[in-house]
């Protein structure tokens, strides 16, 4: 039976042997270096369908020898029950580290196209693909943890969008809070002795020919009393002084 091969298979690749660090390491790999992805070794049924095999038989052979070895090259899946509360949100991914990959092709493919062609169906992937394709585990644990990280980047994006905002929010209610500040009152602008208004002139005007500020009268006041000032002199002209 096809089912107890398998077996036989599995119990092999499950044997264990001391590395040279002194810890165990599966025995099929003692005299192989490491590869890259997770799984044993794959196993290849190549079909010769020849003449007398039809294509819907040939299918029908494929798709028996895949239901038969399902349990040994799906894999088992390991879901992240700490993503997502609701089903929609929930994630995982396959782990295959103890599934046999099995492959299919035929004898009129590879002599077609050879062995580094389009020529190989992986059970579980559902077309055909390059060897190294086939041999890939897309759905494995380095797709989940490139889907985690990105989760985790939106998430603290969306923290500190959050956290900006609580910010901004409070800057605004401490501004809308904060009493209006009170001006100080100008100072006061002595008045000019002679007409009560300020000494400084009318705001906005300016005087080139005023006499200077003496402190006790305006622009305008000052020009009068220098007018006058003037006038009398050329009237009275200056008085003698008295012997």
């Amino acid at each position: 039976m096809l089912e107890s091969k398998f077996e036989k298979y599995l119990r092999y690749f499950r044997l264990t042997a001391k590395s040279s660090s002194g810890g165990e390491m599966p025995l099929w790999r003692t005299p192989y270096r490491p590869s890259a992805r997770d799984g044993h070794p794959p196993l290849v049924f190549v079909f010769n369908p020849g003449s007398r095999i039809g294509p819907q038989a040939l299918a029908n052979r494929m798709k028996t020898v895949m239901e038969g070895t399902r349990e040994v090259w799906s894999g088992a899946y390991q879901a992240d029950r700490g993503y997502g509360a609701r089903a929609s949100e929930r994630d995982g991914y396959w782990d295959f580290t103890d599934a046999i990959p099995v492959l299919f092709s035929t004898l009129d493919r590879l002599q077609a196209g050879g062995p580094h062609a389009t020529v190989w169906w992986r059970c579980g992937h559902g077309q055909w693909e390059t060897l190294p394709d086939a041999l890939d585990n897309p759905a494995d644990h380095r797709a989940w943890s490139v889907r985690a990280e990105q989760r985790r980047v939106r998430r603290r994006e969306a923290e500190e969008q959050h956290e900006r905002q609580r910010a901004l929010a409070a800057a605004t209610e401490r501004w809308a809070e904060k009493p209006p500040e009170e001006l100080e009152p100008a100072p006061e602008v002595a008045p000019c002795e002679r007409c009560k208004l300020p000494i400084t002139g009318p705001a906005g005007e300016h005087d080139p020919f005023a006499p200077p500020e003496d402190g006790r009268h305006c622009p305008t006041c000052r020009t009068d009393l220098r007018q006058t000032q003037t006038l009398r002199g050329a009237l009275f002209g200056r008085r003698p002084r008295g012997k």
